[in-house]
């Protein structure tokens, strides 16, 4: 089939904009580790178009709009998305779709990963299903694009034309992603985060906005000024050119022109650059009232003459010619707003972020000033005699070595240890290769075992999900082949399940300090260590080196009786080699590495701010529920 257009218009200056008649749907997309543009949903992509109508060259904070994007920020004038708790920066792309399209619908075709769970398409392979869709084609190839699949909307699945694997797909309607025409439009008054449009109280918010609330304070004083307004203290004045207008956060005005001026001081502000006429125009800068700051921080003293002079933008560059003078006073910082040092700048002790705002601001500089607070990850330094053993668990170290899993004799004795036959199949699906039960295995031809024929179908014994027993066997054949099964419907484990954790150590030890949520309580530690090695035929590509990343890790645990119980439970699934795996790292998209294997820990010591740290009421629930996925339940614990 022949691909549509995507309406991909080149980019200019790092955004694309469509022809000023033509109306566009804008989809936000960024760059995988695999060479992949995948979008954004379409209210992170309305987010996103609300900010850069406000300031082209500023950062847009995803989490204020997804949770789930918490550590991520967009810097707009680079064009990357940055992850603030790694440091892992990928590219992201302002992409232009027909509002006719899938994306200006808000059509969002997905398929089912190997966990159940539902994964949208990349936007152009999305626009192309739907095209194929709406034109009622029974099916469509998708080779053209450059993927070996063939999508069949009659049974609403997908297959791989080399391995003949089927999966399901579906379509379901969500929000129509931002509609624009020409340039950018003016607000569509999209909501930031429960709070209709207010500025949240973190600390990243309160430097974004005092320091936009600084600059918004000159540009009032130039609108007085163009207006013929007049208004604060007549000995004020400041001297600006060519100062780049800074919108406000969320829409709302973030200063007060009506804000009193500081009784009889006189603060000089000069920006000046080029050989463009200053203006002078009169702004009180001493009192403001900001939705996320208490008080702007003053620039006079009770009866001292200051003055600011930055003179040209690219004196800022050269710290020779850098003239900050402001006397012997110290503006006010405001509670709860840390001060951050700005480097290049004549003089001793931090700027406050709203100071150094104005002056980069006016001088056509980008302003960043969304520094994440640093993770605290580890608890004090600690004596070794201070380390004891946890109560009620034997020992304070786990070793695995190189060990051979307990296999079946074959898959077919597997399969038949945890089914029973059926002799009158149902007439429906095969969850694992999507055909009728009452038809032969989507394997058949692929797969060929002696005992087991092609139409034969069996129950599994706990949960009654009924598949193709030679669907099972290769479905095992793709596993782990420890001798154990797991329900592709349910997850329900039959036998004991193994992983293919490296060879490796696991200590832990109790320490005399308390985690965030838990003050009565001591902490666990612990501690795991593997290292760098050979794969072997268990793992993705056996022969071939593998790294093991920020080893040892520290992990910690309340230490009480449900954190107790959770630590028998890691150790167990430690013995089992369950606890980290060999794949691609989702945080530096680095392959054949030891990641983590679905069993979540906690690495912050004294902080939540990557949300792998307390305090978190949930994470011992969470984290029981996952390990009980993995077949390490409550249960499995001895009295």
């Amino acid at each position: 089939m022949a691909r549509p257009g995507s309406g991909l218009l080149a980019p200019v200056n790092g955004l694309g904009y469509p022809p000023q008649n033509l109306a566009r749907v804008v989809v936000w997309e960024w760059l995988n580790e695999h060479g992949r543009w995948r979008p954004y949903s379409a209210a992170v992509c309305h987010h996103i178009e609300n900010v850069l109508k406000g300031d082209a060259r500023g950062s847009v904070v995803l989490g204020q709009v997804d949770g789930q994007l918490s550590p991520y920020v967009i810097d707009l004038q680079s064009m990357h998305q940055f992850r603030q708790d790694t440091g892992t920066m990928r590219p992201v792309q302002r992409n232009f779709y027909e509002p006719s399209s899938a994306p200006g619908k808000g059509v969002v075709w997905e398929w089912e990963n190997d966990n159940g769970s539902w994964t949208p398409y990349d936007m152009e392979i999305c626009v192309t299903i739907q095209n194929a869709y709406e034109k009622q084609h029974p099916w469509l190839d998708l080779t053209s694009l450059g993927f070996c699949y063939l999508i069949d909307f009659n049974s609403m699945c997908q297959t791989n034309r080399q391995s003949q694997r089927k999966r399901r797909l579906r379509r379901r309607m969500d929000l129509a992603y931002p509609l624009i025409m020409g340039s950018i439009p003016k607000s569509q008054s999209w909501p930031v985060g429960a709070s209709s449009g207010q500025p949240c109280s973190c600390q990243q918010c309160i430097l974004v906005n005092s320091t936009r609330a600084a600059s918004n304070a000159i540009l009032a004083s130039q609108r007085r000024k163009v207006y013929g307004g007049t208004g604060g203290n007549s000995g004020a004045s400041v001297t600006l050119t060519g100062v780049r207008q800074s919108n406000t956060f969320a829409g709302t005005s973030l200063w007060s022109p009506t804000s009193a001026s500081s009784g009889t001081n006189n603060n000089n502000i000069s920006v000046g650059g080029g050989h463009a006429k200053a203006e002078q125009v009169q702004s009180p800068l001493s009192s403001a009232n900001f939705p996320c700051s208490p008080v702007m921080p003053s620039l006079s003293s009770a009866h001292g003459h200051h003055a600011l002079t930055v003179n040209g933008q690219n004196n800022l560059n050269r710290p020779g010619t850098q003239r900050i003078s402001m006397g012997t006073a110290r503006g006010a910082i405001p509670p709860g707003v840390p001060a951050l040092p700005v480097k290049n700048l004549t003089g001793s002790g931090p700027v406050h972020p709203a100071l150094a705002g104005i002056l980069m601001c006016a001088a056509g500089l980008p302003v960043c000033l969304t520094r994440a607070p640093k993770p605290i990850l580890h608890p004090p330094p600690i004596n070794k005699s201070d380390m004891k053993p946890v109560p009620g668990i034997n020992g304070m170290r786990r070793k695995t070595k190189k060990k051979h899993l307990r296999r079946g004799k074959n898959p077919e004795d597997v399969v038949r240890r945890y089914t029973d036959k059926i002799k009158v199949a149902p007439d429906e699906d095969c969850t694992i290769c999507m055909e009728r039960l009452v038809m032969s295995s989507g394997y058949e031809g692929i797969l060929q075992h002696k005992g087991i024929k092609p139409e034969l179908v069996g129950k599994l014994g706990k949960c009654g999900h009924m598949y193709h027993l030679l669907c099972l066997v290769a479905m095992y054949n793709n596993g782990n082949k420890d001798g154990s099964l797991q329900c592709p419907t349910c997850k329900t484990i039959y036998g004991e399940k193994t992983g293919t954790q490296p060879p490796g150590k696991m200590e832990y030890h109790v320490i005399p300090h308390c985690l965030p949520g838990y003050p009565d309580s001591k902490t666990i530690r612990i501690v795991y260590d593997i290292p760098a090695g050979i794969q072997t035929n268990e793992h993705p590509n056996p022969g071939k080196k593998f790294s093991a990343r920020g080893f040892p890790r520290h992990c910690y645990l309340p230490d009480n009786d449900r954190g107790r119980k959770v630590l028998k439970l890691l150790i167990m699934a430690w013995d089992r080699r369950l606890i980290f795996t060999i794949g691609t790292s989702s945080t530096t998209g680095e392959s054949d590495t030891v990641v983590w294997n679905e069993i979540h820990h906690k690495t912050e010591f004294g902080s939540n701010l990557t949300g792998h740290g307390y305090p978190d009421p949930n994470y011992l629930d969470n984290v029981l529920t996952e390990l009980s996925a993995q077949g390490v339940g409550e249960d499995n614990l001895k009295d």
